[in-house]
């Protein structure tokens, strides 16, 4: 692995800045250096200060002292126009792309100064083939899997010659095989002489691309390492200042079938959703089913399929023995059918409403908030409280926004609100989605203690790691149909990617229950 040159000047040098909020210190007197053409790791458990760090680099923040310095000259962009005029890119987490437009449009969308639009194309054909991400301009970006979408917003990034580029966790949407590629291209970026600031919660991929890492915890750099020194745990303990313990699975029986869904079949929502297509399978009381799919595929569908948000043309959702078939979400929820959705901010949490206010949204049902007709606000701020304090949710308290929260303090309390009401069958999809390693491990051991519990869980997820180590079974959901399930026991990440990506020569179950073992042995 190719070092930064220790002699050279870094690129950019952070010196103490610092970023307040009010209540909350963000960044406070970070100081670190990125080389010239090297992958700088930037890792923190969700609060720590990481986002507010590259939104300074990048224009979107002021801070409120300390200076920067970029190859050599003094740095503060006052906007990202600014920035990217320097030579600082940005691929974000969240895609923002208009599905609507096709590939040469979005891009064009995102530069100061695009040429025409044919000139365009050939610069994008030219540059995505050049570092193995190859893109056709004329493709509607709605059509796109999640892995060309990220093509679209690498390649816009490259097409400004970057000296800098800042990737924000780029593999959470990507098959191990898209993940292979998009390493590639780094390594051949860093190669030609650009940086890379790499944010990241999958420890094993900052260890196995990175040069150096710095380490945030609670706004302070805490440790700056050689990753490819240090196992995943270890780093893990620097981010969070104590050992992670692993998730702790209780064997036991598994009880009766508690869901039971059979020839589901749904219209996609929109013009660039995901159709499902006769899906049957079953899950036990005690029992993690996983889904494993590339984004896109039917997730959300699926999720929405379950709530009751939206009547399914055909098959059956059933209870044991209540069919909910025909039922809406409130109904599903007082039956004991729970579903948390992976847009937590829009869908899962409403952003202005204080976070009592959503706990009320979901728990009032179960958890008893209404008396009389009249609501109990009391009841849903002492719910909201336990929710902050059983998931650790890092806020000031339950009257916080919930726009006000980072994005995993948020996923764990959307999660935790659902856990906490006890669920005879709990839907959730992407649960660690976003969120650092001693979060996730905490609600990956939340889901298996609500198993053992006797509930049944459907775990809808595209990290792999998190399947193998938690789910009992996996299926796998591509183009709206599922294929059969094979117990998690003795799966690859290998073969489970080639499942994701469709390639896995398996049978799709066709009203059969995905309960029943799908065929042993390597794709074919």
């Amino acid at each position: 692995m190719t070092q930064p040159n220790s002699q050279e000047a870094p690129l950019l040098r952070i010196n103490a800045l610092t970023k307040a909020y009010p209540g909350v210190i963000a960044n406070e007197d970070v100081s670190f250096d990125i080389g010239t053409a090297e992958i700088h790791a930037l890792l923190g458990e969700n609060g720590a200060g990481k986002s507010t760090l590259v939104k300074m680099i990048y224009g979107l923040v002021k801070p409120d002292s300390g200076q920067m310095v970029f190859a050599g000259a003094p740095f503060a962009p006052p906007a990202p126009a600014a920035a990217r005029q320097t030579g600082v890119a940005m691929v974000f987490q969240h895609f923002s792309l208009f599905e609507a437009l096709n590939v040469a449009e979005n891009v064009a969308l995102g530069m100061e100064n695009p040429p025409a639009m044919g000139q365009l194309a050939e610069r994008i054909t030219s540059v995505s083939r050049a570092y193995g991400l190859p893109l056709d301009p004329a493709r509607r970006v709605g059509d796109l899997s999640a892995g060309e979408r990220q093509r679209v917003e690498i390649v816009r990034c490259l097409l400004q010659d970057p000296k800098l580029l800042i990737m924000d966790e780029p593999t959470s949407v990507l098959t191990p095989q898209e993940v292979e590629i998009l390493f590639e291209t780094l390594r051949k970026l860093r190669a030609e002489g650009t940086s890379i600031l790499y944010i990241s919660h999958k420890l094993e991929e900052i260890r196995t691309l990175c040069d150096r890492a710095t380490i945030l915890r609670r706004g302070k750099v805490v440790a700056k390492t050689d990753p490819q020194q240090a196992s995943a745990s270890e780093l893990a303990e620097m981010m969070v200042g104590t050992a992670l313990k692993p998730a702790a699975r209780v064997t036991g029986m598994k009880g009766a079938v508690m869901l039971e869904v059979r020839g589901l079949s749904m219209a996609a929502p929109s013009d660039f959703g995901t159709a499902l297509k006769d899906l049957s399978f079953q899950v036990n009381a005690g029992e993690i089913l996983g889904i494993g799919g590339v984004a896109g595929n039917g997730q959300d569908e699926l999720l929405l399929a379950l709530s009751g948000e939206i009547t399914t043309a055909a098959g059956t959702v059933r209870m044991q023995d209540d069919d909910l078939s025909q039922q809406g979400p409130l109904e599903r929820r007082r039956a004991g059918l729970l579903c948390a959705p992976e847009e937590r901010l829009g869908h899962a949490a409403v952003p202005d409403m204080s976070l009592t206010e959503n706990a009320m949204l979901t728990a009032r049902v179960r958890e008893n908030m209404d008396k009389a007709g009249m609501l109990d606000w009391g009841a849903a701020r002492s719910f909201a409280q336990d929710v902050i304090k059983a998931f650790d949710v890092r806020t000031p308290g339950p009257a916080t926004a919930a726009q006000a929260l980072s994005g995993g303090n948020l996923q764990k309390f959307v999660v935790g609100r659902e856990i906490l009401q006890q669920p005879s069958v709990l839907v959730v999809n992407q649960p660690t989605w976003g969120v650092d390693a001693a979060a996730a491990a905490a609600i990956r051991q939340a889901l298996l203690d609500l198993a053992a519990q006797g509930a049944a869980v459907v775990m809808i997820s595209q990290d792999l790691d998190e399947i193998l180590e938690i789910a009992d079974r996996f299926v796998a959901l591509n183009g709206g149909q599922l294929s059969a399930s094979e117990p998690v026991e003795g799966l690859t990440l290998e073969r489970i990617g080639l499942m994701l990506g469709g390639a896995h020569g398996m049978e799709v179950a066709q009203g059969a229950p995905a309960h029943a073992t799908a065929p042993q042995g390597g794709p074919s």
